[in-house]
């Protein structure tokens, strides 16, 4: 199984050990420091006991005949154009698509060709500290790794990338519409890191009893919308968008101050602000528009 994993911070570089320790043969594709990082001192992570390394391929340069059964894409929004703009001479048949977007993913297809794009969500939470992986894949009752083909459909390949999971201990969900899973994600994520962005404490935000109101309303409603257009999913934001407003409040009080919210959500925000000041946008101009649709 020949794997390239296109970008190699974080998520790129989580996934790519976890492939390579489970036996596949994994190369990645990277620029700069952390293309002469990993060529000459290869991937090293952070275990519960030290620091391990990882054999893999670390290359600075795609050819079109070098063939991949998958690409795992693990770049930011910004350079999804430009990746796929690279990608598209290359005959690597499946492009595994780890962007967090509200974007049709038609729109991508147009750039690399129909068919070729599996969207896909990571589950991962960590950081790069002098070089050295420190992350971990969330629990599967969190946020599994999360994908599903374009429309719905079944496919082959969306067997074979659940096996890949599978046998790389990578907890995974397939879902219908992969589109709607994202719309409905950010429904719930960029109220909460809001949050964050705007209080004044933000490191004391889960004490906040005004800021987890106003948060838990800003949940409701955004879900109360993607229910309206039949774009809700997974199931369980069905019981968040029913719960009292009193309720989600407390529940996302406690979810603050949980050592996995400050690790996930906290540390992510906080250090990543305009992406997230950029995902307020998308979203909310998203639904802005698609109202504007029914009037």
């Amino acid at each position: 199984m020949r794997i390239l994993i296109y970008g190699a911070g974080v998520i790129g570089s989580l996934y790519a050990s976890k492939f390579a320790k489970a036996g596949m043969d994994v190369t990645m594709y990277a620029k700069g420091q952390r293309l002469k990082e990993l060529q000459e001192h290869g991937l090293w992570y952070r275990g519960k006991t030290g620091a391990h390394k990882v054999e893999v391929n670390a290359i600075g340069e795609i050819k079109p005949d070098d063939r991949y059964q998958f690409v795992f894409l693990t770049v930011g929004e910004k350079q999804v154009e430009a990746a796929l703009e690279e990608l598209k001479e290359n005959t690597s048949p499946n492009i595994v698509m780890m962007a967090n977007t509200v974007q049709p993913y038609r729109k991508w297809e147009k750039i690399c060709g129909k068919g070729r794009i599996l969207p896909a969500f990571p589950g991962v939470s960590g950081c790069m500290e002098g070089g050295i992986l420190d992350a971990q894949l969330l629990p599967r009752a969190i946020l599994p790794t999360t994908f599903g083909e374009i429309g719905g459909r079944r496919s082959n390949r969306q067997d074979v990338l659940a096996y890949i999971f599978k046998r790389s201990h990578i907890p995974y969900q397939i879902v219908p519409e992969m589109h709607h899973w994202q719309v409905s994600h950010l429904g719930v994520i960029v109220p909460m890191a809001d949050a964050y962005r705007l209080s004044k404490c933000p490191e004391r935000i889960c004490a906040d009893e005004k800021w987890m109101t106003l948060t838990a309303v800003r949940i409701k409603k955004n879900l109360r919308w993607i229910d309206e257009k039949r774009m809700l999913c997974p199931s369980k934001l069905y019981v968040i968008k029913s719960m009292p407003t009193g309720m989600l409040a407390n529940l996302l009080s406690r979810t603050y101050q949980s050592e996995l919210g400050h690790r996930l959500l906290y540390k992510y925000v906080m250090n990543s602000p305009d992406r997230f000041r950029q995902l307020h946008q998308e979203l909310y101009g998203y639904m802005k528009m698609h109202s504007k649709e029914r009037e």
